[in-house]
């Protein structure tokens, strides 16, 4: 087991919400695993899942020692933007899968992290996503850190959690923004109808901040330039849509008919910069754009 301490900072939250808070790398239903099995600890006491938090409190998380990892590594070409004995950052192709899932048991970035790195991952996140500190998702690309051991895992964790590990993003959005510049800030939670998909939610998400910053104006569509404050799944995509203006060629959030010569949503990690868990010093790593997002730039630029 690995102990970790966490003090509560806010009253009356829900434990479960609080640890998810707290450690970005935990699902809710890990958190809620965790407390179920006895795993929280609280003035000596196991915590029930009902207790609200005060300030103050001290807990104690057992998080268990990862099972041995099933996934296989995998001989997967990686573009890898910066890598060291603790962090490793790669440059994600459109189509790759972060982790293992249901569907994607294999052929992901994880699979391909292990073969690369050998067993120099972090256990933190379990035997399915050994390394992953984030994620982004399949359709998007760019650049993902992942840790190759705990010391760094924690820290990026924790950077995630304070907001200094810097994202920035590049896309595309449909319509126009009337502002040059703005921000977006609305819980995000999961769709109350449609379980795949998230949705802005006051009551029950979790706290959701977007920055973003006009780069160009074309013929119905916005280049923009979006910084994450927090990291929610789809929180790019669902935060844009919120606007009336979804990302192009976003068929989850937008509209519905792919668009010709595109995987997906047109959104790139093209920026990532974070203090390096054992030097202290800020590390910044940056791609160029791929291809086809260059492409549908330029054919943009030839509208005009």
């Amino acid at each position: 087991m690995t102990p970790l301490d966490l003090t509560a900072d806010r009253e009356g939250e829900r434990v479960d919400q609080f640890l998810t808070r707290s450690l970005p790398q935990l699902t809710r239903s890990a958190a809620q695993r965790l407390l179920e099995e006895g795993s929280v600890i609280c003035a000596g006491q196991a915590v029930k899942k009902n207790r609200k938090t005060v300030p103050g409190e001290i807990y104690t998380i057992c998080i268990p020692d990862p099972a041995p990892v099933d996934v296989l590594p995998q001989d997967i070409p990686l573009e890898v933007a910066y890598e060291d004995a603790d962090v490793i950052v790669v440059n994600k192709p459109v189509g790759l899968v972060v982790h293992p899932a249901p569907g994607h048991p294999d052929g992901t970035l994880v699979n391909a992290l292990l073969y690369h790195c050998g067993n120099s991952l972090s256990g933190i996140n379990g035997q399915l996503r050994p390394g992953i500190v984030h994620r982004i998702d399949r359709d998007t690309s760019g650049l993902i850190i992942a840790a190759k051991n705990d010391a760094a895992h924690l820290s990026l964790a924790a950077q995630l959690q304070d907001h200094s590990l810097y994202r920035e993003y590049h896309a595309v959005a449909v319509g126009t923004l009337r502002e040059d510049a703005g921000t977006v800030d609305a819980p995000i939670g999961r769709h109350g109808v449609d379980r795949k998909k998230m949705a802005i939610d006051p009551k029950n998400g979790r706290e959701a901040v977007t920055h973003w910053e006009v780069l160009g104006r074309y013929p119905g569509h916005t280049y923009v330039k979006c910084r994450l404050e927090t990291g929610r799944t789809h929180q790019i995509r669902v935060h844009l849509a919120s606007l009336g203006h979804p990302l192009l060629g976003d068929t989850v959030y937008g509209a519905k008919k792919p668009v010709p010569g595109l995987a997906g949503q047109c959104l790139h990690a093209k920026k990532l910069s974070f203090v390096h868990p054992r030097t202290g010093e800020r590390v910044t790593v940056e791609c160029g754009l791929p291809d086809w997002f260059q492409s549908v730039l330029d054919k943009l630029e030839r509208r005009t």
